[in-house]
């Protein structure tokens, strides 16, 4: 058996020159992806928190004591006595008469479930830790072994696997860019048309921007205000190209990732609250290429993303001012890719994008908290109806997708692919329905609340190491929530070597290597070959060749794989299933 690579080791090893042909579509405007034509678009228990004594050991969900203690995260809250001690299985204690704070506790992460749930504070066995979490922050346990329904045992309720901290926004509002192509602004009918929370963006009033004079991106003229963020966020855009203002087809994913943010952030703590604001600048159907900073003009037809990035963070910057508020942005959300699908320089692109924000947005709201750029990955481009004819197979984009996140730890953060979503009605493979977009929104919102709220390093269900013994390859993943699964509601593979791969791939730089079966074992995955595996150029890959044929449901999309974990998130406004799917792939075999 040959050692095992691990990334980043596998990065360096050549994977590209070894794994990829190209994609075919061209990074210019209006290319690849497809724009969007018209206004109709493309388109439990939980962690209780501390008391006297501190949390529970192992064994699920923390009991609490004293009347300052709030439930965690999630299920229902049961009572507890002024111990704070919670038996092994049992369901959340909620509060008692004085219940303060243990110094340094964590917030049952990865509690694993009793052998059998107990009645509410008082299971088997249960232990109170040393340091106990603060009142009100107790995170959400990751689901226990064996956990039994009823007691609540270890079970994560909504916002996913792991305990934490809810820690105290930076800013009073915090700011999310949305930038991308067709996915990032949105499909029709927008249903959120009302807002639940505080949440917030900009509104124009009919101010001309950008506009005619000396500075067309003037953030303090007349007329800004801000109001409730709901759906659509500007009149919808009919023409095309389409960019800031005219930039909006429908319901994009920021409704949905706004309350559910704030829902998740409650539920920890009822008088708690989370405000984001929400700037929206992608442009339907173009290629980083005008996202990026604009080295000429920024009031033409396609190239205004950056500029109305700044735009806005000025206006909000001094509208916040004047509403006794401190802004700063949180985050930068890209949903894109599919017009740079064979794009070599788009990882590049991207890292300057995000070098150029954190200087630039700085600059404008003061902040020093550095911005991370979150991904999701294309599963349209090459081979899609609405992609650019091509000959290539195998989007460069994707890897770029989740491997800047290995290679800019903390700076990029993958939150996983798209293809289990539900598909536009148009069946083009590339867009969702409303829905979809909403499912979208609400995974962006678990993985800020995991990260950017309870402080927790959540990563995607993605490779970490490769290994091959015989005809066997063993592919390592990191997993969110344990066990794996395969989810057989999607079509077997339609190439003839990979049919029993259930999204899995084998090939050279000149032929696919049949595969006979694929295994789940632990937290990884093992992939027989049908004959012996040929002892040098052999890579292994996961929903990235295009089929040839679209998915039958799901996205349509024209690559997918069956392979997700156990996370039981659902979110509040789908009210849906939201497990984590494996992200696309290519990776060398040592």
């Amino acid at each position: 058996m040959k050692p095992a690579l691990r990334l980043p080791a596998l990065l360096v090893a050549g994977l590209f020159a070894s794994a990829f042909s190209g994609c075919g579509t061209s990074p210019s405007a209006g290319s690849g992806g497809g724009g969007h034509g018209g206004a109709s678009g493309a388109g439990a228990g939980t962690t209780g928190s501390a008391g006297t004594s501190g949390v529970a050991g192992m064994g699920g969900a923390t009991g609490s004591a004293g009347t300052s203690g709030v439930a965690g995260m999630g299920g229902t809250t049961g009572s507890a006595g002024t111990s704070g001690v919670a038996g092994m299985g049992g369901t959340t204690g909620s509060a008692g008469t004085t219940g303060g704070a243990g110094p340094g506790g964590s917030g049952g992460a990865g509690g694993k479930a009793g052998a059998a749930g107990g009645a509410a504070g008082a299971g088997t066995g249960g232990k109170a830790g040393a340091g106990g979490n603060a009142a009100g922050t107790g995170g959400v346990g990751k689901a226990g072994a064996g956990g039994a329904g009823g007691g609540g045992a270890g079970g994560a309720g909504p916002g996913g696997a792991g305990g934490g901290i809810v820690t105290t926004p930076a800013f009073d509002w915090v700011g999310v860019v949305g930038s991308g192509q067709s996915l990032s602004v949105g499909t029709t009918p927008a249903t959120s048309t009302t807002q639940p929370y505080n949440n917030l963006m900009l509104a124009l009033n009919g101010a001309t921007v950008p506009g005619t004079g000396a500075d067309p991106w003037d953030p303090t003229i007349a007329g800004l205000t801000m109001v409730p963020l709901i759906e659509p966020v500007r009149a919808l855009e009919t023409s095309y190209p389409s960019p800031y203002p005219g930039n909006i087809y429908g319901e994009t994913p920021h409704a949905a990732m706004a309350n559910e943010i704030t829902r998740q952030v409650k539920a920890a703590s009822a008088s708690g609250d989370y405000v984001t604001v929400h700037t929206i600048v992608g442009e339907s159907g173009q290629g980083v290429v005008a996202l990026v900073k604009q080295t000429g003009s920024t009031t033409g037809t396609t190239g205004r993303a950056y500029a109305a990035t700044l735009f806005e963070a000025g206006a909000i910057s001094r509208l916040a001012k004047a509403a006794g508020k401190s802004y700063g942005v949180g985050v930068i959300v890209m949903t894109h890719g599919e017009t740079d699908c064979n794009n070599t320089g788009y990882g590049d692109s991207l890292v300057q994008l995000l070098a150029d924000y954190n200087t630039d947005i700085a600059a404008v709201t003061g902040q020093t908290a550095k911005i991370p750029m979150y991904l999701n990955q294309q599963h349209g481009c090459p081979g899609a109806p609405a992609c650019t004819k091509s000959s290539d197979v195998r989007p460069t984009a994707n890897n770029f997708e989740w491997q800047l996140g290995v290679q800019h730890k903390g700076d990029f953060v993958c939150t996983g692919p798209k293809y289990q979503y539900p598909a536009h009605s148009d069946g083009d493979g590339i867009h969702l329905n409303v829905t979809g977009y909403q499912l979208l929104g609400e995974k962006t919102a678990e993985v800020y609340y995991q990260r950017a709220i309870l402080g927790q390093d959540w990563q995607p269900l993605a490779p970490i190491a490769v290994s091959r013994s015989g005809r066997v390859v063993t592919v390592q993943f990191h997993v969110p929530v344990l066990p794996l699964n395969w989810d057989t509601t999607f079509d077997a593979p339609v190439i003839t070597e990979w049919k029993m791969g259930k999204g899995f791939e084998l090939f050279t730089s000149t032929a696919n290597v049949a595969i006979s079966s694929v295994a789940i074992s632990g937290d990884s995955v093992q992939i027989t070959a049908a004959a012996d595996l040929p002892a040098t150029d052999l890579n292994v890959g996961y929903a990235l060749t295009s089929q040839g044929k679209q998915l039958s449901n799901h996205s349509k999309a024209v690559r997918w794989g069956q392979l997700r974990d156990s996370d039981p998130y659902t979110g509040g406004m789908t009210k849906q299933a939201n497990p984590n799917y494996a992200v696309s792939f290519s990776l060398p075999v040592p």
